[in-house]
């Protein structure tokens, strides 16, 4: 799969995902509330945000009193990010499957990770870098794509497979092609706990009510099976 065909993606939807983020009933009522709902103590926390994209859970975890950093494959999202978040938190482009170089050992209490594993063909060096930089006892929050509802929605013949997928979004104005990586859950877990995390909550998330009066039809989907897992992972000690 070609890198080149993400970015070009989401450079294409930048500005709507952007103007859409704070009622996108999948964004704003089921998975941030979920994700959220894990997240530590934050104030006076720092925080990483990796793939912050337009900076919505920034401007959340700035609120408060938390120290973020967001980072983003996208320049065009760095630069919604830095404009949502005025002079608040620093952001940079830069890709998520790439070594966070600039980051110094044991420099953040909290890696969040939303929606945006699914574009690595391979979790396990992102996620040794989340080590890397997360303190002794830091935590990792991610959502992701639930295993199982991509396995049917991608009508996959090889679930135990990790393998390119891709599907047209059309919630974001233009209708927008985006390509990423279908894995089985066993591909989700190990890579966490192979690389000194414990996962400490695992939650199949359902929609919070305001979703009902955004989208009823999924709503009721969303109540009955999950299209989206959030978890929190626990740095080991040395």
């Amino acid at each position: 799969m070609s890198k080149a065909k993400i970015i070009a993606a989401y450079e294409a939807l930048a500005d709507n995902y952007n103007r859409l983020i704070e009622h996108k009933p999948h964004n704003a009522y089921y998975d941030r509330p979920n994700t959220l709902a894990l997240m530590p103590e934050i104030n006076g926390k720092t925080v990483l945000d990796a793939a912050c994209g337009p900076g919505k859970y920034a401007e959340i975890l700035l609120a408060q009193g938390a120290m973020v950093t967001g980072f983003d494959i996208s320049p065009r999202m760095i630069t919604l990010a830095k404009a949502r978040n005025a002079e608040a938190g620093t952001f940079f482009v830069h890709d998520l499957s790439e070594p966070l170089d600039m980051v110094d050992n044991g420099s953040f209490d909290i890696v969040l990770c939303a929606l945006a594993l699914h574009y690595l063909p391979d979790w396990t060096p992102t996620i040794r870098e989340f080590y890397r930089v997360l303190k002794p006892g830091g935590y990792l929050v991610i959502s992701i794509e639930h295993s199982f509802f991509e396995y049917n929605f991608f009508q996959s013949k090889q679930y135990f497979q990790t393998e390119p997928v891709k599907c047209t979004w059309k919630g974001f104005g233009q209708p927008v092609e985006v390509h990423s990586y279908r894995r089985p859950l066993s591909a989700c877990i190990a890579p966490l706990t192979d690389n000194g995390f414990y996962i400490d909550r695992l939650v199949e998330p359902k929609p919070t009510p305001e979703f009902e009066q955004y989208d009823p039809r999924h709503f009721k989907e969303l109540n009955e099976f999950p299209s989206f897992m959030c978890m929190r992972a626990v740095r080991r000690g040395e």
